[in-house]
């Protein structure tokens, strides 16, 4: 097993290699050899959708073959007439009033993430839009769908290769591991990561420390108002939720109306042959396509309505175009409104347009934050409020969700990658197209004076005072100026210091013999706003002369003790002492009490 991860790490980095030479020579092509080679691997596509669907639902077991062929389609046909015309190198556009010359510029080499519900389709379009923009590009297969993506890709690579494209600017890996997959976005040469697949694979790409284009889930409401004709709604809904038995993200999960529509709603579902399941059918659902960490049980992704219901253990009729089940809620006691991926729509009836509202957020922020809603309306100031409330960045309104999300009935941007913008953890909110795969170089002539751009107010340097110069210390004078303190106060002056010392010391050395005389803190005390106290036991008795007797050195009474004062005594190994008055912090008293540093000193 080691061995064989070796060998797939090691053809992830040898063909990314491939790819950034092959980027060297096709990074030089122009517009026009870029399209014509572009039309070529849109005409090989259009020309194989019909067996690469085919050979997609062989060997995933995945969706339907009919609506695989639409999706390679979508691509192949709807996705290159769009893009055809667009400019992705050299000149895009001259902005002569202001100057501006933009330049497409190509990234380099891209990492297709492909995921297994939709293989085929998913490379022709990354493919498409990589080599639009100038890039090359090195795509990574589901391991459930090896087969069909390898010939997707060499199927394209050999019509761009036709059309003159250099050797290598489209390769697929053959051994997707995750290891594998993990060297490709890493490498030094990838440029850009498009992942589409689960969350774990989309959370890998943007922690890859490259530039990511990645898309989250997307748990879809869509509400149906009661100013739209009831049957026209349900049968689109039912369409969309039917297509490839709901492998597309933008498929409806959940449909909300108010209860004034139950019948009706019911009605139309009948008429457009879907099952609605009783109580306990919906427990038996439930429990086999949510799992407890409410993930989809993968055995159930994109399977038919009638073997999904075998599957729970109940039988529906083989026309059934998909399943029904009413919730009393959104949310984790209720998994069935999560997103299914599977053809199982939610129903829940509320009491009015507001409660809707509420109940297509919860559905949202339920697994689907930033991706897709729907709205069934015809009246235009409840369609713009469900626009502007909802926290999705596609808001279609009468449409099916995947046709309309993906660009088939709306004008969106056809794409198979939908941006869910910040709140769904993702770097952009569009529908990824050749457009985000390229960097605009602006080439900017000046137009106008910094004054012009910028008109500041008057400013004036502030002058600096000018610093007086140190002015020299004279002994004599300093003790004269002490001795006058002193006399005129009634007070003897200490004798005076010997005539050696220095400025600085004779004014301290005056002041700490007198106060010391008096039982007061000498001026050189090391803590200011203290007392420094000497206990009677220190004093000089009266009737013994102070010059036999010299007193013991003062003790200093802090004002103030906090705990780094006393983590510094325990340091140095010294005791602090307190007075009645000396205001100790709780976390120092408890310190100093457990090493014994305090000390209650007598005055």
């Amino acid at each position: 097993m080691p061995e064989e991860q070796d060998q797939a790490v090691q053809e992830a980095r040898s063909k990314v290699a491939r790819a950034w030479a092959a980027f060297q020579k096709y990074r030089c092509f122009t517009q026009q050899q870029i399209d014509e080679i572009v039309e070529a691997m849109a005409e090989a596509g259009r020309a194989n959708a019909r067996r690469l669907a085919e050979m997609a639902v062989e060997e995933t077991g995945y969706g339907n073959v009919k609506d695989k062929i639409a999706k390679n389609l979508l691509n192949a046909d709807l996705l290159a007439r769009t893009i055809r015309g667009m400019k992705t190198v050299g000149v895009l556009r001259e902005i002569p009033e202001e100057k501006i010359l933009e330049i497409g510029v190509p990234c380099g080499v891209i990492a297709a993430i492909v995921p297994c519900t939709n293989p085929t389709s998913t490379v022709i379009y990354k493919a498409l839009i990589s080599l639009k923009a100038g890039n090359t590009v090195v795509i990574s297969p589901h391991p459930r769908a090896v087969r069909c993506t390898l010939e997707t890709a060499q199927v394209l690579y050999q019509a761009a290769r036709r059309a003159g494209a250099p050797e290598d600017v489209i390769l697929c890996l053959e051994r997707p591991t995750l290891e594998a997959t993990q060297a490709l976005m890493r490498h030094e040469h990838t440029a850009i990561i498009l992942a589409t697949g689960g969350h774990g694979m989309v959370r890998a790409a943007y922690s890859s420390g490259k530039p990511a284009f990645g898309v989250g889930p997307g748990n879809v409401p869509v509400l149906l108002d009661t100013s739209y004709p009831v049957p026209e709604a349900v049968a689109g809904i039912v369409e969309g939720k039917a297509f490839d038995y709901g492998t597309v993200c933008s498929s409806e999960q959940t449909l909300v109306a108010e209860q004034s529509l139950r019948e009706p709603i019911l009605a139309a579902l009948r008429a457009q042959k879907a099952y609605l399941c009783s109580e306990a059918e919906k427990e038996a659902l439930a429990r086999v396509l949510v799992r407890p960490n409410f993930q989809i049980n993968p055995d159930c992704v994109g399977q038919a309505p009638t073997k999904l219901a075998r599957m729970a253990g109940f039988e529906v009729p083989p026309d059934t175009s998909i399943l029904v089940v009413e919730l009393a809620g959104v949310g984790k006691e209720h998994p069935l409104s999560v997103e299914k991926l599977s053809p199982v729509l939610a129903l829940r009836f509320v009491r009015n347009f507001a409660e809707a509202l509420d109940t297509c957020e919860a559905v949202l922020r339920f697994g689907g934050l930033g991706h897709t809603c729907v709205i069934w309306s015809k009246d235009e100031e409840r369609i713009r409020e469900f626009g502007m409330r909802m926290p999705a960045f596609r808001v279609l309104v009468n449409t099916p969700g995947p046709h309309g999300s993906v660009g088939i009935t709306t004008k969106l941007m056809p794409s198979m990658t939908l941006g869910c913008g910040a709140i769904g953890g993702n770097s952009t909110s569009d529908n990824v197209g050749p457009q985000h795969l390229i960097n605009i170089k602006r080439v900017a002539w000046k137009v106008r004076e910094a004054a012009e751009a910028l008109p500041l107010p008057p400013y004036e340097e502030k002058v600096a005072e000018p610093v007086a110069a140190p002015v020299a210390l004279d002994r004599a004078a300093i003790a004269a100026v002490v001795e006058q303190y002193l006399r005129e106060r009634g007070l003897v002056p200490p004798a005076a210091p010997a005539p050696s010392a220095s400025p600085a010391a004779v004014a301290a050395e005056i002041v700490d013999r007198f106060l010391a005389s008096r039982g007061k803190a000498p001026a050189s005390c090391p803590k200011e706003g203290g007392v420094c106290a000497v206990s009677p036991a220190q004093q000089p008795s009266p009737s013994t002369p102070a010059e036999t007797t010299p007193p013991a050195p003062p003790v200093f009474i802090a004002d103030f003790v906090c705990e780094n004062d006393v983590r510094a005594a325990i340091q140095q190994g010294r005791k602090i002492y307190i007075g009645p008055k000396t205001i100790v912090t709780p976390a120092a008293r408890d310190l100093g009490e457990q090493h014994g540093v305090l000390v209650m000193a007598q005055r």
